[in-house]
């Protein structure tokens, strides 16, 4: 049970800062509605046990892989800047895409949204060498309950919080007008603000 509740801390942590995932999710809510979201969340929360799969696998390799291949994070950044300069000065539309295919790809949107995300791989790449270091040992040698409970954690810590951004943004869409416009131009901001952010850190840390 210990490593359930590793893992739900572990992943709420890393969830809460304001990523991709919780922005698309925080955007569909506003725009659709909470049960789109979840669809997104719950895409979301399969991506983060992969990464942190992943992370787990090969710890090491991963960590100077992605030191070594600066472009990958140079290509998240450029496309971060580019979608949100695209949806900061984007006009407000009345065209809407269709219902049903819109539905169709909520799961798809949040998977890729939680799995293209080397910050997050970085991130469960130092959460488990933070609690490899601690009194509490996990690798893939570890036996199949203590995995079990570990990535079940995860998931729950993941969904649990892209849920909590779900339920706060619909305080938030109640309170202000003309939400889409102001949306498009907050969610734009936040995009170049992380891609910012992603290029401090390569540069100077």
């Amino acid at each position: 049970m210990v490593y359930f509740l590793i893992g739900i801390l572990a992943a709420s942590i890393g969830a809460l800062p304001l990523g991709a995932s919780n922005i698309i999710v925080i955007n569909t809510t506003l725009k659709q509605n909470a049960k789109q979201a979840f669809k997104i969340a719950i895409a979301a929360g399969a991506a983060e046990v992969i990464l942190s799969l992943y992370a787990l696998h090969c710890n090491t390799i991963v960590q100077h892989f992605i030191e070594k291949n600066q472009w990958i994070q140079f290509t998240i950044i450029f496309i971060l800047i580019l979608v949100g300069g695209y949806l900061f000065f984007k006009k407000e539309n009345e065209a809407v895409p269709k219902k049903r295919r819109a539905i169709n790809s909520k799961y798809l949107t949040g998977f890729l949204s939680g799995i293209l995300n080397p910050p997050v791989l970085v991130y469960w790449l130092v959460a488990i060498s933070f609690i490899n270091e601690s009194l509490y040992m996990l690798s893939l040698q570890s036996s199949i309950s203590i995995l079990f409970l570990f990535f079940s954690g995860v998931y729950v810590g993941k969904l649990t919080t892209l849920y909590l951004y779900s339920k706060f943004s619909m305080i938030i869409k109640h309170k202000v007008q003309n939400i889409a416009l102001v949306l498009n131009k907050v969610t734009g901001v936040l995009l170049m603000t992380i891609a910012l952010i992603n290029s401090i850190k390569l540069y100077f840390i």
